[in-house]
């Protein structure tokens, strides 16, 4: 059976909405923690499929986290060589700097419930399925481009939302696979600064949790496997 692994960077930002697809495409699920010892010594090149997920720090600060310059540099081996491999927020800004792009505070908390604008290319790729599709939104960091990729969707407040290289490479800078996991509740309660900082209610967003967290699974679910389908070997 392929192999994926899912690099945590913290426990309460998991895969979510998108284990249903990656095990319908017939991956059996494993998973590392960067604060795991064996962390360091992992061959992030070995899986068939890499997933990386999200984390409250930046890659800028690899002064407070030393394992963040050995997770670029064997990401770094891994896209070389193409092997499919799939970044959600940290997780795309991880792939951005990988690939020679700068990482950096982006001055805006970008937090709720919106919908990400699809430019020409993003039309035709898996993102369709996210149309005019509320997903929840929570960073502050961004990323420039990396050169040879194709922009797949923006907001108004950040340009560089989702971004593609060939077939086995895709980097989401939002969370289209949370809408129904139960970790939401502890994103609120443990990430209280950042609704400060956005001026956002935790009723409200728990509000729009339920009213547009089924249906952003749901896209993302669809986006998701027929990113996988398309897979090069």
């Amino acid at each position: 059976m392929k192999k994926a692994l899912i690099v945590r960077h913290v426990p309460r930002e998991g895969a979510a909405g998108y284990l249903q697809p990656i095990e319908a495409a017939g991956f059996e699920i494993e998973r590392i923690d960067v604060a795991s010892p064996d962390f360091l010594d992992a061959d992030l090149s070995t899986p068939d499929l890499l997933i990386m997920m999200g984390g409250p720090m930046g890659v800028y600060e690899q002064h407070i986290h030393p394992w963040i310059p050995h997770q670029i540099e064997k990401l770094a081996a891994r896209l070389e060589q193409d092997l499919p491999t799939l970044g959600v927020c940290l997780g795309s800004q991880m792939i951005a700097a990988a690939l020679g792009a700068r990482v950096y505070p982006g001055g805006h908390m970008e937090l709720g419930f919106a919908p990400v604008t699809l430019n020409g290319t993003g039309v035709d790729s898996p993102l369709r399925h996210l149309r005019d599709v509320p997903v929840l939104h929570w960073h502050s960091d961004t990323f420039d481009l990396p050169a040879g990729v194709d922009l797949l969707a923006s907001t108004e407040n950040y340009a560089h939302q989702a971004f593609r290289r060939g077939r086995n490479l895709l980097a989401l800078q939002f969370h289209a696979e949370m809408g129904e996991d139960p970790r939401f509740e502890d994103w609120l309660t443990h990430f209280w600064a950042d609704l400060d900082m956005a001026k956002q209610c935790d009723i409200a967003l728990r509000q729009d949790h339920a009213d547009h967290g089924p249906g952003a699974v749901a896209a993302g679910r669809a986006m998701i496997g027929e990113w996988l389908a398309g897979l090069e070997s």
